[in-house]
């Protein structure tokens, strides 16, 4: 009966984990000059369809602010249109809104222009744009304007008809023969070239749902096959092929293999496996690649059990993917953990849930999330600040960069309707954030957690870091933070109920 319960567990999680990937909105946190910005993209169900930009910054010194949407890479990233100047809020004067619309697929950024007393500045923040739903149409709405559009097609004839047939009468003269047989000739060919057009419009139509259709499920991450070798060694593959639509072409699309894939931040793929239900081990991993298509990675010493896998990878493009799988482990006998590979164990989760706010480490130092008295609610845009103190309460001077930034972290909601690899930048790829600031200075990295990246010398970390983010629907979290402490990876697990 536990192995049936379990099976069911993981094959329904497997499908809302699917549908669900990630967070569709966009949280970035950075400079654009001497203005420190904390930006939110409301992305939109439906593409087309229209964005919400939230631009917040921290002083009040930034007059005016303007965003503008176009390409990541290539030709549309050159040459940008006219922004579009966002409203500032008059509760708020550090607060602006704008609108975009989103009418691609694909690796997109939103450029934003500010002004203020020191100057004008400039920063990009990359999006992955791809319709998630189709939304429908009611069945009376349906009805209403199916029967409108044929009823106003249609009465075209009987009034042609009319003309025809008595537009040359004298008043009080009636129609000749001649003139009622050529308007019935007339009506009937109108009638045949009306009704050939309506089929024309119905066929043209279900050919632009199919296709849109075929786009919400277009990049959708693939389902991420595994397999276990040698006793140790997990392959990972791409159940199938990760698609790109070409903007502006119809029904074309690019097949982006893993030839085509870049490093993000020092690596081209991270992997996740985290045991489930439990939810009580965790290993953040970095397979290298083993063909053309595959990954695989020497596991260490894991304990038996069924296993969620999260695979993160960046294209070419700059759009980010996350395949998503399951495995089925036996007891694995591997070697020690090396380089960026990092592993957690503790509690198990609970139900009801026990919220976290301080999580003691091994050597008695502990992790403190700072996250007031407040109750966190969804769709919220929040910075979760940590920091890091010694035994005895002082704040930790052995930090170190971790993959070039001060911390990273794993946001899972318990029913695995949400999977988010977060950096003290935002949501954001690390990869197509380099791609999208490098049109605008040299240092192309931005952000509390960016400029280390591109400092990998740099030998210690301030003791406090933080994450823009917002959970996107109510539920139960567990919140998986990693960093480097004294040469070594630590993670601590919190947990918070989302309202």
């Amino acid at each position: 009966m536990r192995k049936v319960t379990m099976a069911t567990f993981i094959l329904l999680a497997t499908t809302l984990v699917h549908a669900h990937v990630g967070s569709a909105d966009v949280y970035y946190e950075g400079d654009a000059g001497p203005y420190h910005l904390f930006v939110t993209i409301r992305l939109p169900d439906a593409v087309p369809g229209v964005s919400e930009i939230q631009v917040r910054s921290a002083t009040p010194d930034v007059e005016t602010a303007r965003v503008v949407l176009l390409r990541l890479a290539g030709a549309g990233a050159e040459f940008p249109p006219k922004p579009d100047l966002a409203q500032r809020s008059v509760q708020d004067p550090r607060f602006f809104v704008s609108s975009l619309w989103f009418m691609d697929y694909g690796a997109l950024q939103v450029r934003i222009e500010v002004e203020g007393s020191r100057g004008k500045a400039k920063l990009s923040v990359p999006v992955a744009s791809y319709a998630r739903q189709t939304l429908p149409m009611g069945a009376g709405l349906r009805a209403l304007g199916a029967f409108s559009l044929v009823f106003l097609t249609l009465s075209i004839v009987p009034i042609l008809g009319a003309v025809v047939r008595e537009s040359t009468l004298n008043t009080g003269e009636a129609a000749r023969a001649s003139s009622r047989r050529t308007s019935r000739v007339v009506m009937a060919i109108l009638s045949a070239i009306l009704i050939f057009s309506l089929y024309l419009g119905r066929t043209s139509w279900n050919a632009t749902a199919s296709l849109y259709s075929r786009n919400v499920d277009l990049l959708k991450p693939p389902r991420a096959e595994t397999a276990l070798q040698d006793g140790n060694r997990l392959v990972i593959r791409p159940a199938g092929e990760l698609m790109v639509p070409l903007a502006g072409q119809g029904t074309s699309t690019l097949t982006t293999s893993m030839d085509d894939l870049i490093p993000d931040h020092g690596h081209i793929m991270h992997l996740f496996l985290v045991r489930m239900p439990e939810m009580d081990r965790m290993w953040h991993l970095h397979p290298d690649r083993s063909d053309r298509n595959a990954f695989s990675e020497r596991l260490p010493a894991m304990p038996a059990g069924q296993y969620k896998v999260f695979a993160d990878v960046v294209d070419k493009n700059g759009f980010p993917w996350t395949m998503v799988g399951n495995v089925n482990l036996p007891y694995i006998y591997g070697p020690s953990l090396k380089g960026d590979d990092s592993g957690w164990e503790g509690t198990r989760l609970t139900a009801p849930l026990s919220e976290t706010a301080v999580v003691g480490l091994a050597d008695g130092a502990r992790v403190v999330w700072e996250r007031g008295a407040s109750a966190l609610k969804a769709n919220e845009p929040t910075s979760f600040k940590f920091r890091v103190e010694e035994k005895d309460g002082s704040p930790t001077r052995s930090l170190e960069p971790y993959m070039g930034m001060a911390a990273h972290a794993e946001v899972i909601a318990t029913d695995l309707s949400v999977f988010a690899h977060i950096h003290p930048a935002g949501s954001v790829s690390m990869a197509a954030l380099e791609m999208a600031q490098s049109e605008l200075r040299p240092m192309s990295l931005a952000g509390a957690g960016m400029a280390m990246e591109m400092s990998h010398s740099a030998n210690a970390a301030p003791p406090n870091f933080s994450f823009p983010y917002g959970f996107p629907h109510p539920g139960d979290y567990r919140i998986f933070v990693q960093f480097k402490r004294s040469a070594q990876i630590e993670t601590a697990a919190f947990d918070v109920h989302v309202q």
